[in-house]
């Protein structure tokens, strides 16, 4: 391992290429961003005691506690609605689900101060329990966002938090869209820094979990309008409330990974918020020292490399704009290959009679998510089977059981292989696919697609948003309250208050 007078910091962690040479220029820890500049907001209050804080989170703490009141780049404000109506969306299609009808049945069961909505349904309860409810509502499936190179889905627990502390506080809706922004920027850099996809690999912890702990109780924390120091205590319980490791993966029925991946991250993030915003304190500077946060999920990691790699770009790269918004309602590595398949198949009409096999290649770690699951949106062959019997994929066609046991489906699924191909796996976070086709007669169709619908480097438009929402809302809220929703959440900045949003949430039973 480099030492700190190495030209470059070792190592440093996936998606975060700093050097020394570049930190210097910017200002020691400071990265002055045009959209908002860290250096103006790295002071402290004269009573609060800096000397043991480091630079980092001075200047993170500082960050995160201008975020209210700093005004957005219009392209990021347009990016959060997306982000915002795609996981309103999943939360509303979630409610008919198991996993979110047993969460909207415990928050019903629970009780508590009624504070705040749960999406599609007519419980009002305590902001904690809300926002528990609705993450799991939004990962109920495979429908909301996710971040790659932090192996995060931010938007599950960073809006229910946001949305709940919003409506505890009476916040309106350019702060809403802020305090997102903020979450999907802190908790993806924490994912990153941890190490993403091979942090989970070579730890069995789930980064999903601490990443988005961290998001939502940022996303929280600016919904409540901590100041500074509050901010340094919001972290502190955040990394204490970190959790989550991947026995996840033996879940078969969507509960508990719905529960890891957002019901328990959005409930640690407000509760982080609401302790401090009542009063608590904790430990100034949680991310420094020999018994830091570092010291107990990277002991092996250079800390001020790590700190470095959390706070870069912050002002001037705003990651909501680097998560994805699935094309698909289905597991993540399933995406390229739907793509492809839809691509070939408006290339080459044919019959699902005329395919003699399908070869599918996904990367190795992405192939065994998906290989022959008992669940219809996470089964790659099932899916490819559907969409070449259908010619096309919806919500209610991914989620529709009774379809893995249709002769038709069960026809062409015998026709599909699935490779983890070495090659893609080293291109990770990368969600790549290789489709091949072979016809009765002879022809070899093949498709490969490097840039996933719904990606940075092949976003979705608007209109392409709306679509997919539609499709996942209008079934549940009706299409009258569904082109209300959506309208209120495209006009956030214009909203006085979030109460607004959450009353077209709900439903009458």
């Amino acid at each position: 391992m480099s030492n700190l007078n190495d030209e470059k910091l070792s190592p440093p962690p996936p998606g975060c290429e700093l050097t020394r040479r570049s930190l210097m220029a910017r200002g020691t820890w400071l990265l002055a961003g045009a959209a908002l500049p860290l250096r103006a907001f790295a002071a402290e209050s004269p009573d609060s005691p800096t000397a043991a804080i480091s630079p980092l989170m001075q200047t993170l703490s500082s960050y995160m506690a201008a975020a209210a009141s700093h005004p957005l780049p219009p392209d990021v404000m347009e990016q959060a609605k997306n982000h915002i109506l795609d996981t309103l969306a999943a939360m509303i299609s979630g409610s008919q689900l198991l996993p979110g009808r047993a969460a909207i049945a415990f928050a019903q069961s629970y009780g508590g101060k009624p504070v705040a909505t749960v999406a599609a349904s007519n419980v009002v309860c305590g902001p904690i329990e809300a926002a528990m409810a609705n993450g799991v509502l939004a990962h109920s499936d495979e429908t909301d966002d996710s971040h790659s190179a932090s192996q995060s889905h931010p938007g599950c627990a960073v809006i229910p938090a946001a949305l709940a502390v919003g409506e505890r506080f009476t916040i309106s809706g350019a702060h809403f869209l802020r305090a997102v922004a903020l979450g999907y920027d802190i908790g993806t850099r924490m994912g990153v820094t941890l190490g993403g996809v091979d942090y989970q690999t070579e730890t069995r912890r789930d980064p999903h979990a601490t990443s988005e702990g961290f998001g939502a109780a940022a996303a929280a924390g600016c919904a409540a309008s901590l100041d500074t120091r509050q901010m340094r205590f919001l972290l502190d319980y955040a990394a204490q409330q970190s959790a989550g490791f991947t026995a996840w993966q033996h879940d078969t029925h969507h509960f508990e990974k719905a529960f890891v991946f957002a019901g328990m991250p959005a409930r640690n993030g407000v509760t982080a918020a609401l302790l401090v915003q009542a009063g608590w304190n904790g430990v100034d500077d949680v991310f420094s020292g020999p018994d830091s946060f570092f010291a107990a999920y990277k002991p092996e990691a250079n800390p001020e490399g790590l700190g470095e790699c959390l706070i870069a770009g912050l002002g001037e790269r705003y990651n909501i704009s680097q998560t994805n918004i699935k094309k698909w309602c289905v597991g993540s590595p399933i995406q390229a290959p739907l793509d492809a398949i839809q691509t070939l198949m408006k290339q080459h009409p044919f019959t699902p009679d005329q395919v003699r096999q399908v070869t599918v290649r996904v990367a190795t770690r992405e192939a065994s998510i998906v290989d022959n699951r008992s669940i219809p949106d996470i089964c790659l062959q099932h899916l490819v089977a559907v969409m070449l019997v259908q010619r096309t994929l919806t919500f209610r066609s991914a989620h529709d059981v009774a379809l893995m046991k249709d002769p038709a489906i069960l026809r062409e699924r015998q026709k599909v292989s699935l490779i983890g191909d070495e090659e893609i796996e080293k291109r990770l976070p990368a969600r790549e696919a290789i489709v091949e086709i072979q016809l009765n007669d002879g022809t070899a169709l093949r498709q490969q697609v490097d840039a996933v619908r719904g990606t940075a480097e092949n976003p979705m438009s608007r209109e392409e948003v709306i679509a997919k929402s539609r499709d996942l809302i209008e079934p549940v809220l009706g299409a009258a309250q569904s082109g209300l929703l959506m309208a209120k959440v495209l006009q956030l900045e214009k909203v006085s208050d979030t109460h607004q949003l959450s009353r077209l949430l709900q439903t009458s039973h």
